[in-house]
């Protein structure tokens, strides 16, 4: 995959993710290369695109993930999770709030 290509779909991650929280009462802060999504209680998860490796990353209280392309669907290399199934949870665990992506 080229830079663009990765680019591309790391956007429509960002944005997708964007207007789920818009949604809900969950304080994030996103410049479309890092997103901050904190919690009542002062945690984090923080997700960022690296480009030199095509992956997205997130980094919780429970460890830091790195997401690469497979087929349709960005999957950790840590434990094979689909990235939004993971930041659901991670969200899940933090707000106590179920977002839909």
């Amino acid at each position: 995959m080229t830079e663009n290509e990765f680019n591309t779909l790391a956007d429509t991650v960002f944005l997708r993710i964007e207007h789920a929280l818009d949604d809900t009462d969950i304080d994030y802060d996103s410049n479309g290369m890092v997103m901050e999504i904190e919690f009542e209680d002062g945690s984090k998860v923080i997700m960022n695109r690296h480009v030199p490796n095509r992956e997205i990353w997130l980094a919780a209280r429970s460890g830091g993930f790195h997401f690469s392309r497979q087929g349709d669907a960005w999957i950790s290399q840590r434990d094979g999770d689909e990235l939004y199934a993971k930041l659901g949870a991670l969200i899940q665990s933090g707000a106590g709030i179920a977002v839909e992506f």
